[in-house]
């Protein structure tokens, strides 16, 4: 198979997701294919937090709700036609590769080199090299290091990402 019909885009409200994000976007429209927008709320995260504020688990919900609807708009708005949403809770370096990519059939998966988790990728390493090691399919990490310097957010602004928290 030369092209892509499902193409699974990971995303955490981070700048560096939303330029993947972009890439994603251009490789769906080329091969004219279905663009999966996911977020996989960490739930290791907020394990512990949660006995203390019983809302975070429904705002981690909402957040996410929020960004994948931008960026199901911004996809359409880009030509994108078929635009699917998938919310999961877990681990994001298991569920991506071991869940997402079966449940929804892709065939490619589009990730950035980096996100918000800077210090679980220090330790333990990123959710990006998870991915490449367990995924069943291609995967497409997008050095994100050094972000083009006339990028400019439309979802993953630091007005949402400051709202989250």
């Amino acid at each position: 198979m030369l092209g892509y019909k499902n193409i699974l885009i990971a995303v955490d409200g981070s700048h560096e997701a939303e330029w993947a994000f972009q890439k994603a976007v251009d490789i769906a429209k080329r091969n004219n294919a279905r663009l999966i927008v996911t977020n996989v709320i960490d739930t290791r995260s907020y394990a512990s937090v949660e006995a203390y504020d019983r809302t975070i688990s429904e705002r981690a919900k909402t957040f996410a709700e929020k960004l994948l609807e931008g960026y199901q708009h911004h996809a359409t708005e880009q030509g994108v036609t078929d635009v699917v949403k998938v919310v999961e809770y877990g681990s994001p370096k298991a569920v991506i590769p071991k869940k997402i990519v079966k449940d929804t059939n892709a065939d490619l998966v589009v990730v950035g080199s980096t996100g918000l988790n800077a210090v679980e990728r220090f330790i333990i390493g990123s959710v990006s090299e998870a991915i490449v090691r367990h995924s069943p399919c291609d995967v497409l990490v997008v050095r994100t290091e050094t972000l083009p310097e006339n990028f400019k957010p439309v979802v993953a602004t630091d007005e949402l990402v400051k709202n989250q928290k």
